[in-house]
C-alpha cells in the first residue's frame, strides 16, 4: 500500500497536510468538551453560582462543538479530493502499463484479471484512503491523547481501561489474522467469476448452437458458490468486531462508575469539596474512556476495510512493477521514410524458449516487394503462414521509418512483421 503513494501529486499530498492539521484542531475541540462538562458540575454543585456563569460555560462548549463540526467538512472535502486524485493517478498510471504490455504480459495477468485490477481494485484502495485519511490520524492520536489526560486521575481506573483496550487489540489481530488470507482468495475467485462471465459472453453463439447453457451454468455456479463462501466467513468474522468493541464500552463505562462510585464514597461525608471534585473527576475519566473506546471503534471500521484494499494494492503493483518483454530503443536520424528492416530476428511463442523462427534479416523500403534472405528453404512456408501476433520477436534489431528498436523486443518488430 505504500508503494502505491509515490503516485500521489504535489497538491494532493498539500491538501492531506492541511487535513492532518485540521484533524488536530479537531481533536483538541473534541477533547476539551469533557473539562467543561468538569467545569459545568463544579458550577452546579457549588453554592452562590450564578446563572450567567453556567451559560458562559455552556456557550464555549457549543462553540467547541461548532468548530469541531466546521473543521470536520472541511476535512472531508479534501479528503475526498486527495482520495479521487490518487485515484486518477493510480488508474492513468496502470492504463499506460498494460498498454504497453505484450502477448506474454497479457498471458501472465489474463485480460480479466487486468479489467478487476484497473477497476474494482482501484476503486478499494481509493475507498480505504477516503477514510482512512481522517480515522488514521484521528483514532490514535485521540486515543493516545485521552490517556495521558485520565492517567494522572485515578490509576485503578488506568488499570481497567488498559485491561479493555488490551482484550479489544487482541480481538482485532485474532479476525485480522484470520481473514486476509481469505480476502487474497476473494480477489483470485473474483477474476475466475470475470473470466468465466467473458468466455460465456464472448461464445454465447458457439453456446447457443451446441446446447451448452447447461454446462456453462454449472461452471458460473460453481465459481460463484465459492466465491460467495468465501465472502461469508469472511463477514461472519467480522460480524464479531462491532458488537464486542460496542459491550467493551458499555462494560467500561458501567465498571468506571461503579469502581468511581466506591471512590466517592471512601472520601469523608463532611468534606462536601473533596467529594465534589472526586465525582467530577469520574465523570471526566468514564468521557475520557469512551473517547478512548470510541477511537478504536474507528479503527474497526478501517480494520473492515484494510484487508481487501491491501489485497488490492498488491495486485495493482504487481502491474506496476512488471518489467516489459518489449522495449524501445534510441531514436536516431532517418536518412530516408517507409523503410521497414529486420536485421537478425528471432521469433519464438511467449509459453517456449524454443525459436520457430531464426535469423530473418531483410529489408523493405516503400513500393517495393520484401526479399526474404535469411530463412531457409523450408522455413519459408512456415514462415508465410505465421500468424501475426502471435508469436514474439527476440534478439531483434528493426528498423522502421528511421527509428531504431534495439536489440530487445519490441512493438514495432511486432507490427512490421504483422504486415
Amino acid at each position: 500500500m505504500l508503494k502505491l503513494l509515490r503516485n500521489l501529486r504535489r497538491q494532493e499530498w498539500a491538501m492531506a497536510a492541511v487535513c492532518a492539521v485540521l484533524i488536530l484542531g479537531q481533536i483538541n475541540f473534541d477533547l476539551a468538551l469533557p473539562d467543561y462538562m468538569s467545569s459545568l458540575t463544579v458550577l452546579i454543585k457549588t453554592p452562590g453560582s450564578t446563572l450567567s456563569d453556567i451559560l458562559h460555560t455552556g456557550l464555549e462548549m457549543l462553540g467547541c462543538t461548532l468548530a469541531s463540526a466546521v473543521l470536520c467538512v472541511i476535512c472531508g472535502y479534501l479528503t475526498a479530493k486527495v482520495a479521487a486524485g490518487f485515484s486518477f493517478s493510480i488508474r492513468e498510471a496502470v492504463f499506460h502499463k498494460i498498454a504497453d504490455f505484450g502477448q506474454q504480459e497479457m498471458m501472465t495477468f489474463s485480460v480479466p484479471s487486468l479489467i478487476n485490477r484497473t477497476t474494482n481494485d482501484i476503486t478499494q484502495v481509493q475507498m480505504l484512503t477516503a477514510m482512512g485519511l481522517q480515522i488514521l490520524i484521528k483514532s490514535p492520536v485521540m486515543a493516545v491523547w485521552a490517556i495521558i489526560k485520565i492517567v494522572g486521575k485515578s490509576w485503578t481506573l488506568s488499570a481497567i481501561t488498559a485491561g479493555f483496550v488490551a482484550a479489544l487489540l487482541v480481538m482485532m489481530a485474532v479476525i485480522i489474522g484470520v481473514v486476509v488470507p481469505r480476502f487474497r482468495r476473494v480477489q483470485k475467485l473474483t477474476d475466475h467469476i470475470n473470466l468465466v462471465a467473458r468466455e460465456n459472453l464472448n461464445g454465447i453463439n458457439v453456446v447457443h448452437a451446441y446446447n451448452a447453457e447447461d454446462y456453462q451454468n454449472a461452471k458460473f455456479w460453481k465459481g460463484n458458490e465459492e466465491l460467495m463462501r468465501t465472502q461469508l466467513f469472511n463477514q461472519r468474522a467480522f460480524a464479531f468486531l462491532m458488537p464486542g468493541v460496542t459491550l467493551a464500552m458499555n462494560a467500561l463505562s458501567l465498571v468506571i462508575y461503579w469502581v468511581g462510585a466506591s471512590i466517592v464514597n471512601a472520601v469523608p461525608a463532611a468534606d462536601t469539596a473533596a467529594r465534589l471534585a472526586a465525582f467530577s473527576d469520574i465523570v471526566v475519566f468514564g468521557t475520557y474512556a469512551t473517547y478512548v473506546i470510541m477511537s478504536i471503534m474507528m479503527m474497526v471500521m478501517i480494520i473492515m476495510m484494510l484487508p481487501a484494499a491491501q489485497v488490492s494494492a498488491q495486485r495493482i503493483n504487481e502491474v506496476l512493477e512488471t518489467r516489459n518483454s518489449l522495449t524501445q530503443g534510441a531514436r536516431i536520424d532517418a536518412l530516408e521514410t517507409g523503410t521497414v528492416e529486420f536485421r537478425d530476428v528471432s521469433f519464438h511463442y511467449p509459453s517456449s524458449d524454443k525459436n520457430v523462427l531464426e535469423h530473418i534479416t531483410f529489408q523493405a523500403k516503400r513500393g517495393r516487394p520484401w526479399p526474404l534472405s535469411a530463412p531457409p528453404a523450408a522455413a519459408r512456408p512456415l514462415w508465410s503462414a505465421w500468424p501475426p501476433g502471435s508469436m514474439m520477436p527476440r534478439r531483434a534489431l528493426c528498423w522502421w521509418t528511421g527509428w531504431t528498436f534495439g536489440t530487445t523486443p519490441s512493438t514495432p518488430c511486432m507490427t512490421a512483421s504483422a504486415m
